[in-house]
């Protein structure tokens, strides 16, 4: 029987039982904390990449190469990435639709670029782009690699799946990528969803070693089944933890609802909680514009305890 929207969420509340019996944080080395460290390194599933366990997002309300964060302009674009990376943040979350690519690289010049990871999105649907700018994936890293200033990435996704018949549709640039992963020109590939339909076929697909997935206790701008529109907090969850089970990465998107709770204390502790037990989560993304951002979500995911 499907458990009911209300009970789900009293349930999460919880942070045990229900849905989140047997619920644990990504594997963390070399801590002996009682609570969550936000800029702690974790595993990014089984592909061998360390991320920090918060990452900074630069796509909100994105499209068209912009985002709020693009909209900042550069110097204080910059001085933001600047200050996510001085209190921790490693990993960055990029995307050609974003328009974030030219950022990075100039905020950080002085970091070592070993000591942060970098993530950016192909966007290969129509629109949001201009047309000629969607070639094979090939040509589109060669271009992203030369944009961000950078000999590699740590992971590349295909941006904003939404079928279930995606491995097929996109099944030339996913072999183009598996080439450039062999070659080391990129790390990891995989699929940024948004629909469950994908997320089902992303925890079948073998060629996936890393997925983008909605999560938040209140479906907020999360994943809904193509023929209906409510919400699906109780369907993604198990797929998600699927997804973790094949020894894939989850990176978790739309953890404040798509700032959706910056002015609700309440629903963004729990949001962070749900996210640190659900069971189904290594890295919190999260589309931060402001420093004090950065710092006021730290503080709440240290509050959060271990798991036993």
């Amino acid at each position: 029987m499907k458990i009911k929207r209300r009970e789900f969420l009293q349930k999460s509340m919880v942070g045990v039982g229900g849905l989140l019996v047997g619920a644990r944080l990504a594997p963390a080395a070399e801590s002996t904390a009682t609570r969550c460290d936000p800029f702690q390194t974790v595993p990014l599933g089984k592909t061998g990449i360390r991320m920090s366990r918060t990452c900074m997002g630069t796509g909100m309300r994105g499209g068209m190469r912009h985002s709020n964060q693009t909209r900042l302009g550069p110097e204080a674009f910059e001085a933001l990435l600047r200050g996510a990376y001085e209190r921790g943040v490693r990993t960055f979350d990029l995307a050609d639709l974003y328009g974030s690519h030219p950022y990075l690289i100039p905020a950080l010049r002085s970091m070592p670029r070993q000591d942060f990871t970098i993530i950016t999105k192909i966007w290969w649907r129509p629109g949001g782009i201009p047309d000629q700018d969607r070639p094979d994936a090939d040509v589109v890293v060669a271009r992203f690699l030369k944009e961000i200033k950078t000999d590699y990435l740590d992971l590349v996704l295909l941006h904003c799946v939404e079928t279930g018949d995606w491995p097929k549709t996109l099944s030339r640039q996913m072999e183009i990528l598996d080439n450039l992963k062999h070659k080391g020109v990129i790390r990891a590939h995989g699929v940024s969803c948004h629909s469950i339909p994908a997320l089902q076929a992303a925890a079948n697909e073998p060629w996936v070693d890393s997925v983008h997935a909605r999560i938040n206790p209140y479906g907020d701008s999360m994943d809904r089944p193509l023929d209906r529109n409510h919400d699906s907090v109780e369907e993604v969850v198990p797929v998600l933890r699927k997804i973790r089970a094949a020894g894939k990465g989850v990176v978790g998107m739309k953890i404040i609802g798509e700032g959706r709770y910056r002015n609700n204390d309440e629903k963004k502790d729990h949001s962070i909680h749900f996210a640190l037990n659900s069971g189904c989560v290594d890295i919190l993304n999260v589309g931060f514009e402001k420093t004090e951002e950065i710092d006021d979500f730290s503080a709440r995911v240290r509050k959060v305890p271990l798991p036993a």
